[in-house]
């Protein structure tokens, strides 16, 4: 695959809007501003979730959130994704019947923005799963992939308060989804990888937002081994890493990064006193 295969369009309508205030000056301003709306996934005849997100692409967010939720098979024939933008509803309609009503129970929300729900049962997958013992992390394709990233156009330079999420082969990044929810970006790329029937097991995953439980879970529920992200950690985020051998990496942001778990695949080849700082300009401040 080339580099960016799909990367954000910030400039794409219905993404932002311009709103008119004032600074801390008194003097007017105006600037762009993230769209957030409701979208509601129906499996078949069965309501799931109400999610809050910036719009796009809403048949791959459907499909991820449901493989990442289990509630999804990989060998699944889906037989429609119909979508009504003036309804905000995606329905994902598969050719067996799907009944999750005791699952539906069974849910908690957790730290990811716009409020992201994982469901009771989804440990049992993670505990089975065996990620790609040799797979191999250069610490060159770290600074090499923060750099390109950081520097693609996207609504976060263009309006902040979102998150970006990143599918990485080496030093290429491939697939750059964002969202108002770390969590709907990461199903984006679940989504597209399962459509796109795109392997894993050779793949980095790179996030501007916070390395919690949640994003562990759903990286290993991927089988990606690997994941970068320029924010920090959650004490139950490394521990389910170090569980599960996930290489886990965190506050990478110029020449700097840490790793709590999976260290034994990292490559030193690279010396960070020739990497240079990153520019004012593209110092993204994560949390935002």
């Amino acid at each position: 695959m080339k580099e960016f295969t799909i990367s954000p369009d910030p400039k794409a309508e219905d993404l932002s809007e311009t709103l008119t205030g004032v600074d801390h000056t008194g003097a007017s301003v105006s600037l762009p501003v993230v769209v957030e709306r409701p979208l509601t996934l129906f499996l078949n005849k069965q309501e799931i979730v109400t999610m809050m997100t910036i719009g796009d692409y809403p048949d791959f967010l459907a499909l991820g959130y449901l493989l990442n939720q289990n509630m999804l098979d990989h060998d699944d024939h889906i037989i429609g994704i119909d979508y009504d933008d003036d309804l905000g509803v995606v329905v994902v309609r598969t050719q067996r019947e799907t009944d999750f009503e005791d699952k539906l129970k069974k849910k908690t929300q957790t730290s990811g923005c716009a409020q992201g729900t994982v469901f009771g049962d989804v440990m049992e997958k993670f505990e089975n799963i065996t990620l790609d013992p040799e797979a191999v992390l250069n610490t060159s394709w770290i600074y090499e992939l923060s750099r390109k990233i950081n520097q693609q156009p996207s609504l976060y330079l263009e309006t902040g308060a979102i998150h970006g999420c990143v599918l990485c082969e080496g030093n290429k990044p491939l697939v750059y989804m964002e969202d108002v929810g770390r969590h709907n970006a990461i199903d984006k790329i679940a989504g597209y990888m399962w459509r796109q029937g795109i392997s894993s097991k050779d793949k980095i995953f790179y996030t501007t937002g916070r390395l919690t439980s949640e994003m562990v879970i759903k990286t290993v529920q991927m089988q990606i081994p690997i994941v970068i992200s320029r924010s920090g950690f959650t004490a139950w985020g490394v521990d389910l890493a170090r569980q599960a051998s996930l290489t886990l990496i965190g506050r990478a942001k110029g020449k700097r990064f840490i790793c709590f778990a999976g260290e034994e695949r990292l490559r030193f080849d690279a010396d960070p006193d020739g990497v240079p700082e990153e520019r004012t300009k593209y110092q993204r401040k994560a949390a935002q």
